[in-house]
């Protein structure tokens, strides 16, 4: 599987995950979910993703 997919997939189930605990637990995790929006956004810019990079040194993602 390529990586931008993997990393869309991992992008989207943060929100998604956030979103629930936003809901049922605390408002708090709202913050989270602006967090995983902001990296998306920069990553457009700046091509630079954290994510990318630690699935890189687990070896995820070569084919």
């Amino acid at each position: 599987m390529k990586m931008h997919m993997i990393i869309r997939r991992f992008a989207g189930a943060f929100i998604l995950l956030s979103l629930v605990l936003a809901h049922y637990h605390s408002p708090y995790w709202l913050w989270f979910t602006a967090f995983v929006g902001f990296n998306l956004l920069q990553s457009s810019f700046t091509c630079f993703c954290p994510l990318e990079i630690v699935l890189k040194k687990l070896g995820v993602g070569k084919e």
